[in-house]
């Protein structure tokens, strides 16, 4: 069984120990990049979407989080490691690409 985040991180910079993230959603995510005219990047190795902007205030940020390339590299990870199933954690959050991916990819059992 593999755990799936439907969530990403804010992060303030510099990183500061004892300073947490804010949690955001994917599509929070995607709202932030278009109010701050910021450019995705996608991180080939972490198989994960991440954008930088600064806020009001002038500080820097970099937000990490799901899209649908992100969810689809899990799902092959876990076919390939040959996992019988995905649990999502944080539930709620709007993210219909994941439900998109996952009906393509997979036969969904409900048990």
């Amino acid at each position: 069984m593999m755990g799936i985040n439907l969530y990403g991180y804010d992060w303030t910079l510099p990183y500061q120990p004892g300073r947490w993230a804010r949690s955001v959603s994917p599509q929070q995510a995607l709202e932030i990049a278009l109010t701050n005219n910021a450019a995705i990047s996608y991180d080939q190795k972490d198989q994960a979407p991440y954008f930088h902007y600064y806020d009001k205030d002038g500080a820097e940020h970099v937000v990490w989080f799901e899209d649908a390339r992100s969810i689809r590299a899990r799902y092959l990870l876990g076919a390939r490691l040959g996992l019988r199933g995905f649990s999502y954690w944080v539930l709620g959050n709007e993210f219909p690409q994941n439900w998109l991916v996952l009906q393509d990819m997979f036969t969904v059992k409900k048990l």
